[in-house]
């Protein structure tokens, strides 16, 4: 990254973390028109090639955004596709146990996207590259060392790391994505909750020939290993002469140094855990790099104060089990996105961003506990952990959390956090379901319809649920509002599926907010709905 920040000093979303997350925060501030600033402390990215794995919804996202496409050509460069997840004592050795049978078994029925790992340094580009096509900057090698807020937004104090030079940058609102050892989390004071540090593991980045082991095997995603030598997980790339290790513990577990890997990482020790997870003693082996982490399950207090807020691991931290850490990050910058954008548009009240930690941190939270379910009961068994939760199916996980806030009106809902997404229904507050209509007389995904708009889609008996819409939003200056009925405009439900999918009847409608959930639906006709929806949409907006 080498970026000269051209646009003066003020901008209206200052974004803290040029990673993953920063990035993914500036490329959905940008969908919605909404340019922002990204300062990143490193003057370039991490060279080694770290592998993470993408979720139905977060493809979803960058489905949305325009960039799938993208992204899983750069996937199929790097990896196999698909795969399974199994346990293997070495690698060398057989199946101990599947632990999943195929990446992307059931996902069909869900989703129009299918799961992937990608490297970030793949990822990381393509998210850049659509951002600034939008106006987003990005400013390399840069800290941000101070924070005030005020009445009209944010003062940063920024650090040129090569120069010491010093400078201010004002903005209207600040996202903090700027990782698990987060600056703008401190200078706010906001402290983590969790069980603390359970492993100061390591991942090894190596290359050796491993390709004949898998001859005659059945493509495998992800590899956990556990034997007497160590305890951890292999993820190798698409010709298997490259990929890392994990190791969570090394030698008896029962010795507190097991959990220590971190204590040695010499080279010829990096080379020795290679070969034991691989099971050949004299395999050649190179190390490209090795990086320490923390296994932890922690999360923020709060994810914000004031115009500064808090995304991905600045806001929650979990361990890799699962893949669920980057996810979570991109599905915080998604939901605060639209938030940020209607309220600088003037289109919402400010009381909207309030709603990001009322949905988020919750979602965040049930996300962690499951993480850290994986990895006591897959990779530390020898904790003996009783303190989890029972195990949540990943459909759940992925596509099921459930938002509860007044940005979502109410039908009585329970405290639920999550729940099959088979049989969501349109539920206020789920992910609007997945169905394939047709649009103009080609197969289109109920999930393209929602972009950057509030979508309203009125069953076929339901037109004047649209009409009223249309003319409702036409009395709120800069508010995107598409309006649909199913059998109509050229929209087609061959199987009529799409009103019970969402619990109408023949002439109920279902408003979708800018990131996909529901956030209002009529079982059936109002006697007026143009007065029923204009109170939802007013409720909603905070106006």
């Amino acid at each position: 990254m080498t970026d000269a920040f051209e646009g003066g000093d003020e901008v209206e979303v200052l974004v803290v973390g040029g990673g993953l997350v920063g990035l993914s925060t500036a490329m959905f501030l940008a969908q919605h028109g909404v340019a922002s600033l990204t300062v990143e402390q490193l003057s370039c990215g991490s060279p080694l090639q770290r592998a993470a794995f993408f979720h139905m919804r977060t493809l979803e996202l960058f489905r949305t955004a325009g960039i799938e496409d993208e992204v899983r050509r750069r996937s199929m460069e790097e990896f196999e596709p698909e795969g399974a997840v199994v346990m293997v004592e070495t690698l060398a050795g057989h199946n101990v146990l599947d632990v999943i049978p195929g990446l992307n078994v059931g996902v069909d029925a869900l989703s129009p996207c299918r799961r992937l790992f990608i490297t970030q340094p793949g990822l990381e580009p393509i998210l850049r590259a659509r951002a600034e096509r939008a106006g987003a900057r990005v400013l390399a090698g840069t800290a941000v060392v101070g924070l005030v807020q005020d009445a009209r937004g944010v003062v940063a104090t920024v650090r040129d790391v090569a120069t010491g030079r010093e400078r201010r940058l004002r903005a209207k609102y600040l996202v903090g994505a700027d990782g698990a050892h987060s600056k703008v989390r401190e200078l706010l004071g906001i402290e983590l909750d969790g069980r603390g540090v359970f492993s100061n593991s390591i991942t090894i980045y190596f290359r050796a020939p491993m390709a004949p082991l898998l001859t005659g095997r059945k493509a495998m995603s992800v590899i956990y290993v556990k034997n007497a030598e160590l305890s951890g997980f292999i993820r190798l790339d698409k010709d298997a002469h490259s990929g890392f290790l994990a190791v969570n513990t090394v030698g008896d577990t029962s010795k507190p140094e097991a959990a220590n890997p971190a204590n040695n990482i010499s080279e010829p020790r990096l080379i020795e855990l290679v070969r034991a997870s691989v099971g050949v003693p004299d395999m050649p082996v190179t190390i490209d790099g090795v990086a320490r982490w923390r296994a932890t399950s922690d999360i923020a207090r709060r994810f914000g104060e004031g115009r500064i807020f808090l995304a991905g691991d600045a806001a929650h931290v979990m361990p890799p089990n699962g893949g669920y850490g980057g996810n979570t990050g991109i599905h915080d910058a998604h939901n605060l996105a639209w938030k940020l954008a209607l309220v600088l548009k003037g289109v919402a009240g400010p009381e909207l961003l309030s709603t990001y930690d009322m949905e988020r941190r919750p979602a965040a939270t049930f996300t962690v506990e499951q993480a850290y379910t994986r990895y006591v009961t897959r990779s530390a068994t020898y904790l003996g952990a009783k303190d989890f939760q029972p195990l949540a199916n990943d459909f759940d996980i992925e596509l099921g959390y459930l938002y509860r806030s007044p940005a979502i009106l109410s039908e009585g809902e329970t405290d639920r956090v999550h729940e099959d997404p088979h049989v969501s229904f349109g539920r206020l507050g789920a992910r609007a379901p997945h169905l394939w209509l047709e649009q103009d007389g080609l197969p289109v995904s109920t999930i393209d319809l929602f972009c950057r708009a509030f979508v309203l889609i009125a069953a076929p008996d339901g037109a004047g649920w649209a009409e009223a819409a249309r003319s409702v939003a036409q009395g709120i200056t800069g508010l995107e509002l598409e309006a649909h009925v199913v059998g109509r405009d050229g929209l087609r439900d061959r199987e009529a599926r799409f009103a019970s999918a969402h619990g109408l009847t023949s002439s109920g409608a279902v408003l979708v907010r800018p990131d996909g959930f529901v956030a209002w639906r009529a079982a059936s006709m109002a006697g007026d709905p143009a007065q029923a929806f204009s109170n939802a949409l007013t409720s909603i907006l905070m106006r």
